[in-house]
């Protein structure tokens, strides 16, 4: 049985979005710098880049490649194990809004439990890239982490990433999406001090992050949360950043809490 996750053929305005107030457009490294450490000391800074200056900077410097000013870049670009990597609704944003885009269609075939994901440039012909379970277990991802809480997403972002990146490098600059990236083993180098010499471990994915949250306590707190939102005694970034001291949100959670804004 195939279900369709997504049509989309519009740009959703990503790039295109002119800010009402004023800009922050650093002219000079220091400038740059003075930002990145700004914002990283803020409590509205992602959890990513909370305290992390060098990384902000990184993610600064990567968002004005791709058009986006600092705030943007933030709210879009996660570093991960040192490589910037894209939010996968962010890397589909920046397709929209490439000139050559012309549409871009998303399924799951649920029989099969596989993602297919097919884009279209102009002048070219469709291009399909798909991700299945069978794709999943055999990278060792399948059963684990959030591929056990929410399969038919993973799936999708890893269909979607293959797809946009075969179709649109000058857009992404080589960007892989922040799903993809934290499945990614971390190499580490360790010199072994009795011996003189290297040795490799790999770290697993997420080991250097906080636990996911638990999606029944999320059910249960999230009526709780709305009524401090409705009653103006906190915003929905101010949930967000209370929760994220504690557990990593996934992009779901984080999106509804954010609705009731």
């Amino acid at each position: 049985m195939e279900s369709s996750l997504s049509v989309v053929k519009e740009n959703t305005g990503l790039q295109e979005k002119q800010s009402s107030g004023f800009a922050l457009q650093p002219q000079s490294f220091d400038e740059a710098m003075r930002i990145a450490t700004m914002i990283s000391n803020s409590q509205l800074a992602p959890k990513d880049f909370r305290g992390k200056p060098e990384d902000t900077m990184v993610a600064m410097m990567m968002g004005q490649e791709l058009g986006l000013n600092p705030m943007q870049a933030i709210q879009n670009i996660a570093v991960i194990n040192g490589r910037p990597a894209l939010w996968g609704d962010a890397l589909l944003a920046l397709v929209q809004n490439h000139p050559s885009f012309v549409s871009i269609e998303e399924t799951l075939d649920e029989s099969t439990m596989t993602a297919t994901c097919t884009v279209k440039r102009k002048g070219g012909k469709p291009h399909t890239a798909t991700f299945s379970k069978a794709d999943a277990e055999t990278a060792g991802l399948w059963g684990r982490n959030t591929w056990k809480q929410y399969p038919a997403r993973m799936l999708a972002m890893r269909a979607r990433g293959f797809a946009l990146r075969n179709q649109f490098a000058d857009a992404l600059c080589g960007l892989i999406t922040r799903e993809e990236a934290e499945d990614i083993p971390r190499e580490i180098k360790e010199v072994n001090a009795a011996h003189g010499h290297n040795e490799t471990k790999t770290e697993s994915p997420k080991a250097d992050l906080l636990p996911e949250y638990p999606a029944q306590d999320f059910k249960n707190n999230l009526s709780k949360w709305v009524d401090l939102i409705n009653a103006d005694k906190k915003t929905a970034d101010d949930i967000v950043a209370m929760v994220s001291t504690k557990y990593t949100l996934t992009t779901e959670q984080i999106n509804e809490i954010r609705s009731f804004a």
